[in-house]
């Protein structure tokens, strides 16, 4: 019997709990962080394929079910066409491979489901799912391969045995399209168990729920049209089969028009039922969207950016002192002796947000490319197929051209319909992956040239009907300052950075300065929070109290105030995660804890998040002096010698903004990162605080009084800020006609 009291030892078992569970927390992050920037080439097989059979089983079962419940073979009478042909009864074992095949690939659809519910294990369900698509598309495929092995089709009858007078059906085909989906979908999920075998990934799928909710939408697709198509051929009458195709026709409202409601009653149903299957198709394209062009979107913005950042890194010229981000692009920086700490930190921030720019612009043109071609292939591909299978029609290759282009879009004329048996089961399949595809190409049209669009037309506003507050004149003035001063930007990979002319960046900067711009941006955030009667109050209680203990409250009151802060711009991001500018970064990092002195500091009992938030390689040290810095070798070069090591770890950590860990990477935004750092550091303090532990905080209440009172700036400097500026104004004057030092 443990001799523990219950109390304690309850509480030692939820803080080894906790323990336990943060540092799984840590492990899985970690984990997610490394797949996020080196995501795996196994990650198709981990989570798209799985999510590819989801999606293509249901699919595939519809058409099975379409080759099941018609007869495969019509009789064709002389003079007539083949979509008006007699049907001839298919053989007992024909129906009965037939069905096997459909409850095989029921079977394994309702594996693999039950397995992505996490309902029956993977090592059990996987062996069924692959087993039960490859088995129902052999089926199929040996099915297909005895009727046709005969020239007659195994036909009986006398008149119908000549090659004129017989064809195959449009259930024939459908059966060929679910046998290729049965194959190719149990193909996949062989690779993705390899995969797992092999230890590439866990065996378990990494499906989010949207990417669940996609495979029941269209499983619920699949069977609402084919219900919907049930109750239609009943109602007006209509073969089945071509009750599809209508039916595939009007829920995508292409609206051919060789099929309609000719009842009332038909004519009245279409109201629920067309609404009804509209709303589907519009989830089911707006579940794909949300996952192509988001969820891709992250994955690939994410490798593109970690890719270009490498080459950055490798890529810097010591000599011109500049770091090539593109083909012809190109971003400026320092080597100067007397380069503060402070300056080094913006420029490689500035080399990391042109990188950031370049990547998210590389992706975009990216993407419209890849769904561009997809849309042209399914276009030119689709009109192929339609020219082989309306032959009989005489279609020219451009005939089908612009019924597949009338059809791709919707627009759906009619002056052109589909005839033949081959035909229509093809433009079912055509079109249930032709539509959303385009939905994709005009969504990354949206970020690109619709974009180019819109700004074109702004600017022809603004300098014809429709000018700006500051007038026409104004509008030119700007758009020559622009052409003048930086160079044509194109799709991603043209065009030179524009060389920066703030004053923190030129190399003849002094420190001093930089600890004074500094000081004064802390001031003016730091001003926000107070209104002049709570200067008064604390002024007062300054005389009354003990100053760090009224620092102490006045940090911990900043650091409330500014997660919340940072909370809005998470909520109001819109989609669009916020990007803080450089002066922002100064200031939160200031508020995490910037000092060298941090990680000195004697930790209290109990304490678990550390003193220092900020990697060391990050901070912005104010204390270092210029002599300090004039003697240390130069970070550029360093990290340069670097990039050529096998330690990846060492010169990542030098790189700072240009590491792999650095805040601009990883799968947090820049909010998230910022807001989970400030919420560590008032969580710390107020642990801190009561344990009655006191520590300097990285803001005092003195800084902000001297800004707002107009007193003393930097040590025993009396400059304003004004002063500061019409100083730096000259400095740059004297030497706008020196080039400056290169480094070594």
């Amino acid at each position: 019997m443990s001799g523990i009291d219950p109390g304690v030892e309850d509480g030692i078992k939820r803080a080894a709990d906790d323990v336990e569970s943060d540092e799984h927390e840590e492990a899985a992050a970690k984990e997610a962080e490394e797949d996020y920037l080196e995501p795996s080439r196994w990650w198709f097989a981990s989570t798209l394929f799985p999510l590819l059979a989801g999606t293509l089983g249901p699919i595939a079962s519809g058409f099975n079910i379409c080759a099941l419940v018609y007869n495969w073979r019509v009789y064709v009478p002389p003079g007539a066409s083949e979509i008006h042909g007699e049907i001839i009864k298919d053989p007992a074992w024909l129906i009965a491979v037939n069905g096997i095949s459909l409850i095989s690939a029921l079977i394994a659809n309702m594996s693999l489901l039950l397995n992505m519910a996490r309902r029956v294990r993977f090592s059990i369900a996987q062996p069924i799912t692959i087993a039960g698509f490859l088995f129902a598309g052999v089926l199929l495929v040996c099915d297909m391969a005895a009727l046709v092995s005969s020239p007659t089709y195994r036909i009986i009858q006398p008149e119908a045995q000549p090659a004129e007078n017989h064809a195959l059906s449009s259930a024939f085909y459908y059966a060929i399209f679910a046998a290729a989906i049965y194959i190719m979908t149990g193909s996949l999920m062989g690779v993705t168990v390899y995969g797992a075998n092999h230890g590439y990934y866990k065996k378990d799928f990494q499906l989010t729920s949207s990417q669940r909710t996609l495979m029941l939408q269209t499983m619920s697709f699949v069977t609402y049209l084919l219900l919907g198509a049930l109750v239609f051929s009943k109602v007006e009458g209509w073969e089945y089969l071509d009750a599809v195709f209508w039916a595939d026709v009007t829920l995508l409202t292409v609206g051919l028009g060789d099929f309609s409601p000719a009842t009332d009653l038909g004519r009245g149903l279409l109201f629920p039922f067309a609404i009804g299957g509209i709303l589907i198709v519009g989830l089911v394209i707006g579940s794909i969207r949300t996952l192509v062009l988001e969820r891709g979107k992250e994955k690939l913005t994410a490798r593109m950016t970690e890719k270009q950042r490498e080459s950055a890194v490798d890529h810097v010229n010591e000599q011109k002192q500049t770091i090539k981000i593109g083909l012809f692009a190109e971003e400026s920086f320092s080597t100067h002796p007397q380069t503060a700490l402070a300056q080094r930190r913006k420029q490689e921030f500035q080399v990391m947000r042109r990188v950031q720019d370049m990547a998210e612009n590389r992706r975009r043109y990216l993407a419209l490319f890849t769904s561009a071609t997809v849309a042209l292939l399914l276009w030119m591909g689709g009109a192929a197929v339609f020219t082989a299978t309306e032959h009989r029609q005489s279609w020219t290759y451009f005939n089908a051209l612009y019924f597949s282009y009338t059809s791709l879009l919707t627009i759906g004329y009619g002056d052109l319909v589909l005839l033949s048996n081959s035909g229509k089961p093809f433009f079912v399949l055509w079109s249930l992956l032709a539509v959303p595809s385009l939905t994709i190409l005009i969504s990354n049209m949206g970020d690109t040239i619709v974009k180019w669009v819109t700004e074109l037309t702004d600017w022809l506003g603004a300098v014809t009907v429709l000018p700006g507050d500051e007038g026409v004149r104004h509008t030119l003035r700007t758009l020559l300052r622009s052409l003048t001063h930086q160079s044509f930007s194109g799709p991603g990979i043209f065009g030179v950075a524009p060389q920066h002319t703030d004053p923190e960046t030129e190399p003849r900067a002094s420190a001093a300065q930089i600890d004074d711009r500094l000081r004064i941006r802390l001031a003016e955030r730091l001003r926000a929070h107070l209104e002049e009667e709570e200067l008064d109050n604390m002024e007062e209680a300054q005389h009354k109290g003990d100053e760090l203990q009224r620092d102490i409250h006045f940090y911990n009151y900043v650091l409330s105030r500014e997660c919340r802060n940072v909370q809005k711009d998470l909520v109001n991001s819109g989609g669009s995660p916020k990007k803080y500018s450089w002066a922002d970064w100064e200031y939160y990092l200031r508020l995490m804890g910037n000092g060298r002195d941090d990680d000195n500091t004697k930790s209290f009992p109990g304490q678990s998040i550390p003193n220092a938030l900020v990697p060391d390689a990050m901070r912005i040290d104010r204390r270092v002096s210029m002599q300090d810095t004039a003697m240390s070798p130069d970070p550029l070069a360093q990290r340069v010698s670097k990039t050529t090591s096998s330690d990846d770890s060492s010169w990542g950590q030098d790189w700072s903004w240009l590491s792999p860990s650095s805040p601009l990477m990883g799968t947090q935004t820049e909010s998230q990162w910022i807001l989970e750092k400030l919420s560590a550091a008032l969580e710390r303090e107020l642990n801190r605080q009561r344990r009655g532990a006191r520590k300097q905080p990285p803001i005092s209440f003195a800084e902000l009084k001297r800004h707002v009172r107009g007193e003393v700036l930097g040590g025993e400097s009396s400059r304003t800020e004004d002063e500061l500026r019409a100083e730096e104004r000259g400095m740059r004057e004297a030497g706008a006609d020196e080039k400056p030092e290169t480094g070594r």
